[in-house]
């Protein structure tokens, strides 16, 4: 039984393929390309890029499979740490690793003699949004970026708290510090999400939790590989680092934000749109919430995204 939570389209060919970062951390991927794809051409590659704490299997292979569909190459990847490519100790994040994994993508396809170094692109979903508006500020042989949901996880890391309540997280996290120590340096990991789906969400979850039980607890999106949630200590380079300082940077590079109308999330992308240079543009996407621009191939725009590749990378 497959383990993605999408079947793989007949005109699509998926490879399974290895590669480094700039950490020697070798990442597990997936390319997509057309099964009669002309390899003496060169094409348009994008990268895709996980919900935070998800893997490639997950929300990546749906736009993966959509967009081969379409004539791109695609590639997904699972995050360092994460999945199936190397780390270790396990379920660590980090804004600059994270980051680095979409620039390693680029090393990757550029290396590819089917793929137009000129016309690669990311597409980042919630987390992987941030990380990889992040890539595109330093890395400029990325030409454009997609975001569906994003979500910027270094606001998150400080969202609504008051200089109080931070340095209250600050110190908690140094004291978890001491205890991964003392425990031979093997970090806490506490899972948001059960080993095996539930049959539907349990009764009285609030939102936002709920929407995420809505997709990763139950068998729409459940893997076993993204339990959920990263190392406690991962919280702290967020605290310490924002994403998106240099945003404006990206210009004159386009960006696309994509979000749901009933997105909880919404105001991520909101706020780095303002803080963009043109071109830009937000799409929105009516009757979806945030979860939905992960799988939903009847909420997700491709043929929007489709229009703006081949614009934006002309």
């Amino acid at each position: 039984m497959s383990d993605y939570i999408c079947k793989l389209e007949k005109s699509v060919d998926r490879i399974h393929v290895r590669y480094p970062n700039r950490y020697g951390l070798m990442l597990a991927g997936d390319l997509y390309m057309a099964k009669d794809l002309d390899k003496t051409q060169k094409y348009t590659a994008v990268i895709i890029g996980a919900p935070y704490g998800g893997v490639k299997e997950q929300g990546p292979c749906v736009y993966a499979n959509g967009l081969a569909e379409r004539g791109f190459i695609a590639l997904t990847f699972d995050p360092c740490y994460m999945g199936e490519s190397e780390g270790e100790p396990r379920h660590v994040s980090s804004p600059e690793l994270f980051t680095e994994n979409f620039s390693a993508g680029v090393d990757y396809l550029g290396l590819q003699s089917f793929v137009d170094r000129e016309k690669i692109a990311v597409l980042g979903i919630c987390g992987s949004g941030g990380f990889a508006l992040s890539a595109a500020q330093v890395d400029t042989r990325i030409k454009a970026v997609i975001t569906a949901s994003m979500y910027d996880m270094s606001e998150a890391a400080r969202m609504m708290q008051t200089p109080e309540q931070i340095l209250e997280a600050k110190k908690a996290l140094a004291m978890q510090r001491w205890a991964d120590a003392e425990n031979g340096y093997l970090p806490e990991y506490v899972p948001a999400f059960p080993e095996t789906p539930y049959d539907e969400v349990p009764a009285g979850v609030e939102e936002p939790a709920a929407e995420w039980l809505r997709f990763y607890a139950v068998k729409r999106g459940h893997h076993e590989r993204a339990r959920g949630g990263f190392t406690t200590t991962s919280n702290i380079p967020f605290i310490n680092f924002d994403l998106l300082t240099h945003l404006d940077e990206i210009s004159p590079r386009p960006i696309l934000f994509i979000v749901g109308d009933r997105a909880h999330s919404r105001f991520f992308s909101d706020n780095a749109y303002e803080k963009a240079l043109e071109p830009k543009e937000m799409y929105v996407v009516e009757d979806a919430e945030h979860i939905d621009l992960y799988d939903r191939i009847d909420r997700i725009p491709f043929d929007k995204i489709e229009d703006f590749l081949n614009a934006g990378l002309e």
